[in-house]
């Protein structure tokens, strides 16, 4: 019960935020220094912004980079305030353009930039009211005192963060596989069937890339605890190969479930699978070795039945992959040994400064983005004479986020779970209570609120409006004056979020969709390119099923975001949806054909060179399709696009000319579809919302009836 309590995720988390924060409170409390204390909490908050909340690779290095920009910002900002007199909303501008080149280095270092500009919006309430090294002080011992407590915690819990992602994975292939096989009889119907499991399916591509992330991260490779959960991952690897791929055989399915007690069979199968995933899952997360595992009698039960009914594929197809996934979880060992797919290294800092001295870098772009939002918002605190407006450029700078749809959800989880904090704390503190009550009060409030954060952002806001008014009232003596303009504060930094997510140099991912669709057909392509090879490298082909799953994930993210995004055309958006379908049935058939390719099931190389060739040209004219600007002309749009290449009558298809020939399907499908949606894109950035009937009269009548045959 212990080992489950302490190594659970959230509880994990929540005490070491808790603590980090705490400790040094409590030790400046035993020395009558609390305000000290207190300020020295606020530190943490920036490590945490900044990506130092992970040990990794060089830790100690980018914590001292990051404390360095820390205390330098601080610095610099109350020199130019206090002694240059300059105007905050330039000051802020400056810093946010001149830290923007770190996003250009690596993901990981663009962190430091919000990190950075917490740490100077957190210097403003101190700035003219405390000597003039007293912050930047604060946040050098601050940082070193974050980074040794994360260093020795994590040191003293080994590796929990990728034990934590590791046993989401497993506990999210067991998922899929149960839901995959929930709905074995639905399959016929796509419009039911297929999106619960893309979003699965979604989320498992996502924790295999954060895996990655974090692997290559590790202080030491060859330490046997990071040795195991490398294999743990390859073994995960594998299992997703067997999980995600699909039969797509609908009528065969039904045939058979109407013939035999298929459905209940299968169905056990995947169950005994799915717990087996889920109990390792657990094994991961709470530093257990997993115990023997066998589904002999259920894997009988699965080859009397594709015995029995030899002609229909589902029984085979079913017992072939489980008995693989079988013996993964039996041996606990992954098929092959393959290193880790390379990722993208960190460019040195003069590259990066001139890639972003570019205004077509991304970085270069968001930095803007965020300076101008600042740089108003110190304007807005100046015009209206704000007693606090560094709440304004705090709340605006913590809730924006990459994308429109993540920004409006936080800032609504922010909005009300701050105002909701309010209400509590001024009800509490017309109590009065005693200082040492309060601080008590504060701690048990902080825990349950940061045991919530990751799941919960706008009730964890609850908590920590409640805490953060116990501090003003701690400090300043005097907190319940700034209930309202806490509000206020809040409620104006959420609007600039919002306002700079949409209107200052916006990344709509409706704009976004061409161009994820050209690069997931681009690694498809790759994909087929290798896997038709003579003698295919089974670590390339592993690296490049993963890129096309990866490529495919990024497409339907957008697709998503794209769908609660403002002003979209939802026709066309729908018609994209089918078109990721079958994008992602592609993605199956490659999963498929790479197991069929590492066991060396391979076809002539006339053959499999007449089959890359027309997949090439099924591809480049998808690719083609999706720049074309003008309607479909000609009609082409109604007949066959691309046929396979005709084998010799006599001898029977081989399986992996079958996947062959259902993606070439898929991608004559995708081109149709192109032609039927793209007309209907936006142009530059601005959806166009058309009227239906007037579309429909626009429409050929022979083109809706190739739609409605796409459709089916």
């Amino acid at each position: 019960m212990w080992r489950r309590l302490i190594y659970h995720p959230e509880v994990n988390y929540a005490l070491r935020q808790t603590l980090v924060l705490c400790l040094p409170a409590a030790i400046a409390l035993l020395f009558g220094q609390l305000q000290t204390g207190l300020l020295f909490s606020l530190v943490p908050a920036c490590c945490n912004i900044a990506g130092l909340d992970t040990p990794h690779k060089r830790y100690f290095r980018r914590l001292a980079i990051g404390g360095s920009l820390f205390a330098v910002c601080s610095l610099v900002l109350q020199l130019l305030l206090l002694y240059a007199h300059w105007p905050l909303p330039l000051i802020m501008l400056a810093l946010a353009l001149l830290l923007g080149v770190t996003g250009e280095i690596s993901p990981l270092h663009g962190r430091l930039l919000n990190g950075t500009l917490v740490a100077a919006i957190f210097t403003l309430s101190m700035a003219g009211t405390a000597p003039l090294w007293q912050a930047p002080g604060l946040f050098v011992l601050g940082t070193l005192w974050y980074g040794l407590f994360t260093w020795g915690w994590f040191r003293l819990w080994k590796e929990q963060p990728m034990r934590e992602s590791l046993s989401l994975l497993y506990r999210e292939l067991g998922d899929y596989l149960e839901a995959k096989y929930r709905l074995l009889t639905q399959h016929i119907d796509p419009d039911t069937a297929l999106p619960p499991l893309l979003k699965r399916q979604q989320k498992v591509m996502e924790l295999i890339v954060q895996n990655y992330q974090q692997l290559h991260m590790l202080a030491s490779e060859n330490n046997p605890h990071n040795k195991r959960l490398f294999r743990t991952f390859q073994v995960a690897l594998d299992l997703q190969e067997h999980i995600t791929v699909s039969l797509h055989q609908p009528e065969e399915v039904q045939k058979l479930v109407a013939q035999s007690q298929a459905e209940a069979i299968i169905r056990r199968n995947a169950e005994v699978i799915a717990q087996r995933l889920r109990m390792i899952a657990d094994d991961i997360l709470y530093h257990r070795r997993p115990g023997p595992f066998a589904m002999d009698k259920e894997l009988q039960a699965l080859e009397k039945l594709a015995n029995r009914y030899h002609d229909n594929p589902v029984g085979q197809f079913c017992y072939y992959h489980f008995s693989r996934i079988a013996r993964l979880l039996h041996t606990q060992r992954p098929l092959y040994r393959r290193d880790l797919m390379a990722t993208q290294n960190r460019l040195p800092f003069w590259p990066a400064l001139r890639r972003y001295l570019s205004w077509k870098s991304m970085s270069l772009r968001n930095a803007a983005r965020v300076g101008v939002m600042l740089a108003t918002g110190s304007t807005l605190g100046l015009f209206f004479d704000l007693p606090k407006p560094y709440w304004v450029l705090l709340t605006s700078l913590l809730v924006i986020q990459n994308g429109y749809n993540a920004t409006r959800v936080r800032i609504q989880h922010r909005a009300v779970g701050t105002l909701a904090g309010l209400v509590i704390a001024a009800g509490v503190l017309h109590l009065q209570l005693h200082q040492g009550i309060m601080l008590g009060l504060m701690v048990l409030i902080m825990l349950p609120s940061y045991l919530v954060l990751r799941k919960n952002y706008g009730l964890a806001m609850v908590g920590l409006t409640v805490t953060a008014v116990y501090t003003l009232q701690l400090v300043t003596q005097n907190g319940i004056n700034f209930l309202l303009p806490r509000l206020v504060d809040t409620l104006l930094g959420c609007g600039l979020a919002l306002g700079s997510t949409i209107w200052l140099w916006p990344q709509w991912q409706s704009g976004l969709l061409r161009e994820n669709a050209h690069q997931a057909l681009e690694a498809d392509q790759e994909a087929i390119r290798l896997l038709l090879q003579e003698d295919p490298d089974p670590a390339k082909l592993a690296y490049a099923r993963v890129m096309a799953n990866q490529a495919h994930n990024t497409l339907y993210t957008s697709l998503n975001q794209a769908m609660q995004e403002p002003g979209f055309n939802s026709r066309y958006l729908a018609d994209m949806r089918l078109w990721v379908m079958h994008s992602q049935s592609i993605v199956e058939h490659l999963n498929a054909m790479t197991i069929l390719a590492r066991e060396h099931e391979v076809m002539t190389p006339v053959l499999a060179q007449a089959y890359l060739e027309t997949s090439e040209i099924a591809i480049q004219s998808c690719q083609q399709r999706l720049m074309y600007d003008g309607p479909a002309d000609g009609g082409q749009s109604q007949r066959p696009m691309f046929r396979a290449p005709d084998s010799a009558p006599e001898i029977p298809l081989t399986e992996m000319e079958r996947h062959l020939q259902r993606i070439i399907a898929h991608l004559s499908v995708m081109n149709t579809i192109s032609s039927l949606a793209w007309p209907q894109r936006p142009h530059h950035g601005i959806w166009l919302i058309r009227h239906p009937a007037k579309d429909k009269k626009n429409r050929p009548e022979a083109v809706s009836q190739g739609e409605d045959r796409v459709t089916r």
